[in-house]
């Protein structure tokens, strides 16, 4: 039997086929568009501040605290920003020595700092909307002490609700 016995007419059979078929590319098209948990494929979710991406597009220059809250986490976990923003993570002094290291290497603040105040920066040039750098403190990376950046604007659906 064909899905479609006659010019109007469609089978049970057919109804079926077609269904799962639009559905299978429903859920194609969702996972393809993502959102911010989607787009950190899970790498925050041991991360206990982690409370949604928060939108600093529009800004020249950003500022991340490590070692924030309990010393052991970035503050903000997730930050969206735009191309050629700069980003300064400062040191809070709390939580033992600290550095970032982006897992793809694009940056890398080098040996572990211990001190208040102390900076390190990157200005994310080269970059398209919709990509995500996943980074880490080497020593605190077991405790949660993870972040990420996506570059993008606030229409890329990358923004998830209750971020700030």
């Amino acid at each position: 039997m064909n899905a479609i016995d006659d010019d109007t007419t469609m089978s049970r059979r057919g109804l079926f086929r077609a269904g799962a078929a639009g559905a299978a590319v429903a859920t194609g098209l969702a996972a393809g568009t993502g959102s911010a948990t989607a787009q950190y494929d899970g790498w925050l979710d041991d991360v206990p501040n982690y409370d949604g991406t928060h939108d600093y597009t529009g800004q020249d220059e950003v500022t991340v605290t490590v070692g924030a809250g309990n010393g052991l986490v970035f503050g903000p976990a997730a930050i969206l920003i735009d191309p050629g923003t700069t980003v300064v993570w400062e040191w809070s002094g709390e939580g033992g020595a600290h550095n970032v290291v982006a897992n793809d290497e694009t940056f890398d603040s080098g040996e572990t700092v211990n001190e208040a105040g102390y900076t390190f920066e990157h200005t994310f040039e080269d970059v398209s909307e919709g990509d995500t750098f996943n980074y880490l403190c080497v020593p605190h990376e077991a405790v949660g002490m993870k972040g990420a950046i996506a570059i993008g604007s606030v229409d890329d659906d990358l923004v998830t609700p209750g971020g700030g």
